[in-house]
């Protein structure tokens, strides 16, 4: 089996790099178009876009696959496992409340959503070079470490794609995704609940998982970035996953 990863926002497959050293074995962490990587002329960084992309990706790989996302990485696995024909063994995700009908952006993803404002944001965030960033992470509850990698990474194509995203989820994924969300998934899958993200509602969490089929697993006082937090229990939780899969 292949376990592959997939990372979300700000960020690139470098927030998965304790969980895959915990893991060993078999994995990839990929990088989304312009995360880290060139954006492709004429990719329009919209959420459609990014699961075909990640679909593509993923039938170029031996399957089958352990397919794990985080943050937007999550909604772009859970839009795989629901509504493309990839051969997943099973699939993992974290913030699974973004996903429920009734879910409201944060207020960050409120600014990047509003045109003038996200775009002064961006500039800002640019501005404020890798110091700046890396303090700003690390207020959010990125490890220090960690954290400096993603500041480092951030710039003005990964900027623009941010903002082009998040354009195209209004008012939320569920308004153009909920016709796959509202029975159980092809394949099995696990919905991450670290106790102290701020993103998450462990309520809707739950409801979105029973719907998808999926079993929840808790992640004691971890927050949004709980692979960087604690990335042995991380790795624990999802090797405890794909071993109650071989069980059955």
């Amino acid at each position: 089996m292949t376990v592959v990863f997939v990372h979300g926002v700000p960020e690139t497959s470098a927030v998965w790099t304790g969980v895959r050293a915990h893991l060993g074995g078999d994995t990839v962490a990929l990088d989304l178009p312009g995360f880290g990587t060139p954006r492709p002329a004429g990719f329009g960084a919209t959420k459609d876009e990014y699961a075909r992309w990640l679909a593509d990706a993923l039938r170029g790989l031996d399957g089958p696959l352990d397919l794990v996302g985080h943050d937007w990485g999550a909604g772009f696995v859970v839009r795989v496992a629901t509504a493309h024909d990839v051969p997943l063994r099973s699939w993992a995700v974290d913030v699974a409340a973004v996903f429920h009908p009734d879910y409201v952006w944060h207020d960050i993803a409120q600014v990047w959503q509003t045109p003038g404002a996200g775009e002064e944001w961006t500039g800002a965030t640019a501005a404020a070079g890798p110091a700046g960033r890396t303090g700003f992470l690390q207020g959010a509850g990125v490890p220090e470490a960690d954290a400096a990698v993603m500041a480092a990474a951030y710039d003005e194509t990964m900027g623009g794609c941010i903002l082009d995203l998040y354009r195209s989820a209004v008012p939320n994924p569920y308004a153009d995704w909920g016709r796959e969300l509202t029975g159980p998934a092809p394949a099995p899958g696990l919905v991450l609940q670290p106790t102290a993200d701020p993103f998450d509602d462990p309520d809707r969490s739950a409801e979105v998982a029973a719907r998808l089929g999926a079993r929840t697993e808790r992640l004691e006082g971890l927050g949004h970035w709980w692979m960087a937090q604690d990335p042995a229990a991380a790795a624990d939780a999802l090797r405890s996953f794909w071993g109650s899969l071989r069980a059955a």
